[in-house]
C-alpha cells in the first residue's frame, strides 16, 4: 500500500561517521545494507564534512547511496537502526541536540513516498538544508524530483549553496 520500496521506487540513504575509523564504519554500514536491505543501485563518492549544528574537532565522513529493496519502509528503518547499534551508536540527536557520533543512517527518501508519523518522516524533513546530504545525493540523483518541494536535486542544492554564499 505504498509503503513498499520496490526496484523502481529508489530508496537513498545517507550515512555519516566522524568518530574511530570513519570510512570503515561506513563501509562496514554499506555492506549490511546490502546484505540486509537490498542491493546498492549507486554510491556517491566520501566527503570529509564539519559537524553541522554542534562544535566538535571531528570531521564527519558523509556519503549517500541508492538502494533497491521490496521491504516495507518500518521494516528498512528498523534495519537501519539496528545496523547503528550493531555499529557501537548508543546516543541519537534529541530535541535538535547533536553529538559525535561512529554512525548515523539517515533515511532520505523512498520514490515519491510522503509519511509524517512519529517514528518516520519521508521525505527527511531537514535533507534540503544540509549541504553533507544535497552533495553527495546529487552526484547519485541531480534530477530526482523531492516529492514535497517539487524540485529536482541539482535546484535544492543551488539553492542551498547561493543561500550560504549570501550569508
Amino acid at each position: 500500500m505504498g509503503l513498499t520500496v520496490t526496484g523502481t521506487d529508489s530508496l537513498f540513504l545517507a550515512l555519516g561517521s566522524n568518530l574511530g575509523d570513519r570510512e570503515q564504519q561506513i563501509h562496514t554500514a554499506l555492506r549490511k545494507i546490502e546484505e540486509r536491505i537490498g542491493r546498492i543501485i549507486s554510491l556517491s563518492a566520501l566527503y570529509q564534512t564539519k559537524p553541522e549544528g554542534y562544535d566538535s574537532p571531528n570531521k564527519y565522513v558523509n556519503c549517500v547511496c541508492e538502494v533497491g529493496s521490496k521491504l516495507s519502509i518500518y521494516t528498512i528503518f528498523a534495519i537501519t537502526q539496528q545496523i547503528e547499534i550493531e555499529l557501537g551508536r548508543v546516543l541519537k540527536s534529541v530535541d535538535g541536540k547533536y553529538a559525535d557520533r561512529l554512525i548515523d543512517i539517515d533515511l532520505i527518501m523512498a520514490g515519491d513516498l510522503i509519511l509524517d508519523t512519529p517514528l518516520l518522516t519521508l521525505p527527511h524533513p531537514r535533507f534540503h538544508q544540509r549541504d553533507f546530504v544535497l552533495t553527495p545525493l546529487c552526484e547519485i540523483a541531480p534530477n530526482r524530483i523531492h516529492p514535497l518541494l517539487g524540485k529536482t536535486i541539482r535546484q535544492l542544492r543551488e539553492e542551498l549553496q547561493l543561500e550560504e554564499k549570501n550569508q
